[in-house]
C-alpha cells in the first residue's frame, strides 16, 4: 500500500510497460498527461498512447538487453491527441518483473511550472546570449591585468615574481574559458557536404594519441560499408576529440581503453526544429571503460556548466551538443560503472553527391 501511494503521488508522469510494450499501470500525473484514465490505458500499446521518436524503441530494447537504465534528453513526444512537446525520459528495468520497464517522463512544460513566481530559469539559450557580453566586458580588462602583471615581474624578487606569475596564469586560464563560451555565440552554420566519417574519426584519434590521450589505448571498430555522411568534417572532428578527451580525463589519462565504433542504424528518425522527420542512419560511438557518470547529472549532461568532474568546466559537451544539433543530428549518452557510451547519429549524404 505504501509503494502504491508513492507511485500515485509522484508529480511527474510514470508508467510501467510489459515486455510487449503494453501498459501495465500509470500514475495520476500520467493520467493527466495522456488525458486518459488508468482503466482506459491499461493493456493498450505504449505507442498507441504515446507517439514518440524511434529512439524510444531503441532505448526500450537496450534497457531490456543490458538490464540497466537509459536516459533520453529532449525527446519529442505526442501524448494521445495532445500537441508534440519536448521531454526528458528515464527508462529502467522494473525489479522483480523480468521484461517490464518503468518510464518516467519529465515534460519541459513541467520544469517551467516549477520555476513560476518570478524565479528566472537559466537555460542553454540564455548562456549563449550572454557569451558576447562576457567576451567583450571581461576579456578586455583581463588582458590589461595580464599585461600589468607581466610588466611587474621584471622588477620583482623571486617570491613576488611567483605571485605575479600566478596572476598571469590564472588570467590566461579565465581567458581560455571565455574563448570556449564565445563559441556558443558563433552563428556560423556548419558547411555540410559529403564526407567519409572514418576520416574524421581517424584524424581525431591521431591527434588524441599524440596529445591528451597519449596514455590511453584507443581501438577502432568501423563498418567499412558505411555510406558518406552529411557533415562539416572540422566541426565533427572537434566533437569527437572532445568526447575522447572526456574519456581520457575520466580514466585519469592512463591505462584506460577507448573504442571508436561506427555502425548503420536504419530505424533512427527524429524531428528537426521545423517539425520535419530526419533519418539519421549513420552512428558513431565513443566508448570508454572508465568509472561512468553520476546518475544525477546524466539527464542534463549536455547543458552548459554541467560536469562529472570537480575540475570540469562543463562546456565541452554543451558545445558538442550544439554542433550536432546544427547538423540536424542526435547525440545521447548511456553510462554505468565501467562503461560510458556517447552516441552521435548523422544524416546520410545523397547518393548523387560525391566525396570532396
Amino acid at each position: 500500500m505504501k509503494d502504491e501511494a508513492i507511485f500515485s503521488s509522484l508529480p511527474v508522469p510514470v508508467m510501467v510497460v510489459d515486455r510487449e510494450n503494453l501498459i501495465v499501470r500509470i500514475n495520476a500525473a500520467a493520467e493527466e498527461f495522456f488525458m486518459s484514465s488508468t482503466r482506459a490505458a491499461t493493456g493498450k500499446s505504449l505507442f498507441e498512447k504515446l507517439r514518440a521518436e524511434s529512439s524510444l524503441m531503441d532505448a526500450l530494447r537496450r534497457v531490456r538487453e543490458n538490464d540497466s537504465p537509459v536516459f533520453l534528453n529532449d525527446t519529442t513526444i505526442s501524448p494521445g491527441l495532445n500537441k508534440s512537446q519536448q521531454c526528458s525520459m528515464q527508462i529502467a528495468p522494473l525489479a522483480g518483473s523480468p521484461g517490464n520497464v518503468i518510464l518516467q517522463i519529465s515534460p519541459r512544460e513541467f520544469a517551467d511550472r516549477l520555476t513560476q513566481g518570478g524565479v528566472m530559469r537559466v537555460t542553454a539559450r540564455s548562456v549563449i546570449d550572454m557569451a558576447d557580453i562576457l567576451t567583450h566586458e571581461i576579456k578586455n580588462p583581463l588582458a590589461g591585468i595580464t599585461g600589468a602583471a607581466q610588466l611587474l615581474q621584471s622588477n620583482l624578487g623571486q617570491n613576488d615574481w611567483e605571485l605575479a606569475d600566478i596572476i598571469v596564469n590564472e588570467a590566461r586560464r579565465i581567458a581560455g574559458l571565455l574563448d570556449q563560451m564565445e563559441q556558443f555565440g558563433n552563428s556560423v552554420r556548419p558547411r555540410l557536404k559529403a564526407i567519409n566519417i572514418h576520416d574524421v574519426l581517424d584524424r581525431a584519434r591521431r591527434s588524441a594519441e599524440v596529445g591528451f590521450a597519449a596514455g590511453m589505448n584507443i581501438l577502432v571498430d568501423y563498418d567499412p560499408s558505411l555510406p558518406l555522411a552529411m557533415g562539416d568534417s572540422n566541426q565533427l572532428q572537434q566533437v569527437v576529440q572532445n568526447l575522447i578527451k572526456n574519456a581520457a580525463e575520466a580514466a585519469g589519462g592512463q591505462g584506460g581503453t577507448i573504442l571508436l565504433r561506427s555502425s548503420y542504424n536504419q530505424s533512427l528518425r527524429i524531428k528537426n526544429a521545423e517539425g520535419n522527420d530526419k533519418w539519421l542512419p549513420l552512428q558513431i560511438e565513443v566508448i570508454d571503460d572508465g568509472p561512468g557518470l553520476p546518475d544525477d547529472i546524466v539527464p542534463s549532461m549536455f547543458e552548459p556548466f554541467v560536469s562529472g568532474r570537480k575540475s570540469g568546466k562543463g562546456l565541452g559537451l554543451a558545445l558538442a551538443a550544439k554542433i550536432i544539433s546544427d547538423h540536424d543530428g542526435w547525440i545521447s549518452v548511456d553510462a554505468e560503472p565501467g562503461q560510458t557510451i556517447f552516441r552521435i547519429s548523422l544524416m546520410m549524404a545523397p547518393s548523387d553527391m560525391g566525396n570532396d
